[in-house]
């Protein structure tokens, strides 16, 4: 496979084993990215998952997330699935995310062969795919990759070799790298001790656009891949009189919003604390929305969209 390159941007993976992270220093640093572990198995979540999260996001890194697979059948790597996609749901989804979900395939702990491996990874993949909307990438170690045949090709390999003069192994499903995990033990300034150092294949504008296409629609938050070609505009900045046009959009986007509310009511998530914060804080006298009794889930991962695409910015 193909070495690493200068100006390729570099990312990290982590999990509770790095404990409390500093993540505004991880991203002065220079990682652009990260993979969180979310789940294992079919019960297990990670006690960080949503605090990494939530933190990675605030420090505006591109975040995605893994589920380290341990399934021997097609049933349990479909259970597996619904626990991975229901626990990101506690962040706002997949499809809530800058990078897809990972299926972490990296041991055979039931002895399969290697019709069976790829069975179950298939399963794991499809069923994945089917409840969050985003098509996942492969995770797997340089030896372990020999397992999976040419039908696995068409996701993104994120490949474990760790050597500064070796390159990931050509395999039957993969002849390039789109993640290359280089060493298991990085120091990244706000990280105690050793971390997963990543690169990606190209820019961090580039790794950006790869996946564009799994982000969030903010119009539509309920059907993300039926974009609305006309946005509704960005409401005036607080204190600034309202042109007519601006009245509209502004009139809108609160009508839809108040949609949102009407639905099952719930308290803030912790995933969409800073959103509603900042939507509350952007212009106090004329507030866009109340949540005194609290509010949809459908509504919060609305404003939280709307947060990250800076609509509440002054």
């Amino acid at each position: 496979m193909q070495n690493r390159t200068p100006g390729n941007t570099q990312g990290i993976d982590v999990s509770r084993y790095q404990g409390s992270i500093d993540w505004a220093k991880v991203k002065a640093s220079g990682m652009t990215f990260v993979f969180i572990k979310a789940t294992e198995g079919r019960t297990y979540i990670d006690p960080n998952f949503q605090g990494n999260v939530t933190g990675a996001l605030a420090a505006g890194m591109m975040v995605g997330t893994y589920h380290f697979f341990r399934g021997t059948s097609v049933e349990i790597a479909k259970a597996e699935a619904a626990h991975y996609a229901n626990t990101l749901n506690k962040v706002g989804g997949a499809k809530a995310l800058q990078l897809p979900p990972v299926l972490d395939y990296e041991n055979n702990p039931g002895n399969l062969s290697k019709a069976q491996i790829n069975t179950v990874a298939k399963a794991f993949l499809t069923e994945l795919q089917r409840l969050t909307g985003v098509k996942p990438i492969i995770y797997t170690g340089n030896a372990f990759a020999r397992n999976f045949d040419a039908s696995l090709g068409s996701y993104d390999l994120w490949i474990a070799r760790y050597s500064s003069t070796r390159v990931p192994d050509e395999q039957t499903a993969w002849k390039r790298w789109t993640f290359w995990q280089y060493t298991d033990s990085g120091r990244v300034n706000g990280i105690s001790g050793n971390v997963d150092m990543n690169e990606f294949e190209g820019t961090a504008q580039q790794l950006r656009a790869r996946y564009t296409a799994a982000a969030p629609n903010p119009t539509n938050p309920t059907n993300p891949t039926n974009p609305n070609p006309n946005p509704p505009a960005e409401p005036p900045k607080g204190g600034e009189p309202m042109t007519v046009e601006e009245k509209a959009a502004f009139e809108a986007l609160k009508a839809q919003v108040d949609r949102l509310q009407a639905r099952q009511q719930m308290e803030v998530p912790v995933w969409a604390k800073a959103a509603v914060e900042a939507a509350l804080a952007y212009d106090a006298k004329n507030p866009l929305f109340s949540i005194d009794n609290g509010a949809s889930y459908d509504f919060y991962r609305f404003i939280t969209v709307m947060h990250r695409r800076g609509l509440f910015k002054k």
